[in-house]
C-alpha cells in the first residue's frame, strides 16, 4: 500500500498552490470514483480486521484533510476574487435609473373616476350592489311586470336556479336594483350615483354582452325636471370639459320613470372628426342621443315603502364604455374587452391623473 501521509502532504502541498479550476482536478483525482484517496478506502474491504483497525483511520483522516483544504482554499479565492471585482468596479450615482415596466389606468376605471370627481362635488355618494339580482330587484320594483319583453330569455342571462324565496336570479340588465336597494335602506333625502357592470343579451359593433353603465338618483321634496335638467347639463360640461354644450331633452318613455325623456348633446364636425359640443344647428353640427333620464314614476317609490306624495324625484342612465369613446376618440366597444396591451398603452391613462370638477385630465 502506497504510503497514505505521503499522498496526503502531496495534496495538500498541490491544493495550496492550485487556482478554481486546478482545485477541481485535483478533488476528482484524490476523492472521484477513480480518485486516488477513494481507491484506498476501497481496499479497507479486503484487509483483515487488524489491517483495516490500522489502515482505516489513516485513510479517512486523509480524506478530510484533503477534503477541507479544497473547501478552505475555495472560499479564499472566490472571497479574493469578490474583493478585487469590487474594488475594480464603481456604481455611477449620476446615471437615469433603468426603465420598469408600468401599469396604465382602463379607460373605463378613469371615467369611472370622474363620474365620481363631478358628482361628489354635485354632493352624490356612490352606491354599489350586487351583480347577480333576483326578477323583483331588475324588473317588478321597476315598474317592469312578468310580461315585460325585458325578461325574454334572449335578452338578459339567467340562472337555472331560483333564490330560497323562489325568485327567479339573473344577471342584472342595468344598476336600477342599486336604486330600489338604497330607497329601501335609507330614509330620503337621497343623492347617489351606482357605477358598475351590467348584462345583457347583446354582442355587435356597438354592444358587448358585458359593459358599464352608470346611473344617477336624487329623492328628496319637491323635486322637478329643472332639477334633472340642470344636473345633467352641470354633469355633461365638466365631463366633457366645455362651457359651449347644449343638452335637448325629447319625451320618451322608461317604466320607471314619468315623464321620461332622451337626452341628446350638440355636437360639431371639426376636422373630420365629431367633437361634443359648439352649435348643433349649423351647417357642421347635430344631436346625439347620449343617456335617458326622467322623473321617478310613483309607483317605484311606492314599492320601495316610500310616499310619492310626499317623496319625488329624478333618474339618469347612461353607459360608461359610450362616455369615454365620446370623449377620448375610441371607434369601437369591442377594443374595451379585448386585453391588448397596444391598444390599453395608447388609450391608458397614469395613475396620477386626478380628475376633478375644474379641470379633468384633458385640460
Amino acid at each position: 500500500m502506497a504510503d497514505v501521509e505521503q499522498l496526503q502532504q502531496d495534496y495538500l502541498a498541490q491544493i495550496a498552490g492550485a487556482d478554481l479550476a486546478g482545485l477541481e482536478e485535483i478533488r476528482i483525482a484524490a476523492l472521484g470514483k477513480q480518485g486516488a484517496i477513494s481507491g484506498l478506502l476501497k481496499t479497507l474491504g479486503a484487509m483483515s480486521a487488524e489491517e483495516r483497525q490500522e489502515q482505516g483511520p489513516r485513510i479517512n483522516g486523509a480524506r478530510e484533510a484533503v477534503t477541507t483544504a479544497i473547501a478552505a482554499r475555495k472560499d479564499a479565492l472566490e472571497s479574493a476574487a469578490l474583493n478585487a471585482r469590487l474594488a475594480a468596479e464603481a456604481i455611477d450615482l449620476t446615471l437615469p435609473a433603468a426603465a420598469t415596466p408600468q401599469g396604465s389606468v382602463h379607460p373605463v376605471s378613469q371615467v369611472m373616476d370622474e363620474l365620481a370627481e363631478i358628482f361628489a362635488d354635485l354632493g352624490f355618494a356612490v352606491a354599489t350592489g350586487p351583480e347577480i339580482e333576483s326578477g323583483w330587484y331588475n324588473f317588478t320594483a321597476l315598474n317592469m311586470p312578468e310580461t315585460h319583453p325585458a325578461r325574454a330569455m334572449h335578452d338578459t342571462f339567467y340562472f337555472p336556479d331560483r333564490n330560497a324565496a323562489g325568485e327567479e336570479m339573473l344577471l342584472r340588465t342595468h344598476t336600477s336594483p342599486v336604486q330600489i336597494r338604497t330607497m329601501m335602506a335609507q330614509k330620503p333625502p337621497i343623492r347617489i350615483i351606482a357605477p358598475g357592470r351590467t348584462y345583457r343579451s347583446d354582442s355587435d359593433a356597438t354592444h358587448t354582452p358585458m359593459f358599464h353603465q352608470v346611473e344617477g338618483l336624487v329623492i328628496d321634496k319637491d323635486i322637478t325636471m329643472a332639477h334633472l335638467k340642470w344636473t345633467l347639463e352641470t354633469f355633461v360640461k365638466a365631463f366633457f370639459e366645455r362651457d359651449d354644450i347644449v343638452l335637448r331633452l325629447r319625451p320618451s318613455y322608461f317604466p320607471f320613470t314619468e315623464p321620461s325623456a332622451e337626452v341628446d348633446v350638440g355636437f360639431t364636425v371639426e376636422k373630420g372628426k365629431r367633437v361634443i359640443g359648439g352649435d348643433p344647428t349649423g351647417p357642421n353640427g347635430g344631436w346625439m342621443e347620449i343617456l335617458g333620464s326622467g322623473m321617478v314614476n310613483p309607483k317605484v317609490i311606492e314599492h320601495c315603502g316610500l310616499d310619492p306624495d310626499e317623496w319625488q324625484g329624478f333618474a339618469f342612465g347612461c353607459g360608461i364604455d359610450r362616455l369615454a369613446m365620446l370623449k377620448y376618440g375610441m371607434d369601437d366597444l369591442r377594443a374595451f374587452f379585448d386585453g391588448d396591451l397596444r391598444w390599453l398603452k395608447h388609450y391608458g391613462f397614469s395613475s396620477l391623473d386626478v380628475p376633478t370638477l375644474s379641470g379633468g385630465v384633458g385640460a
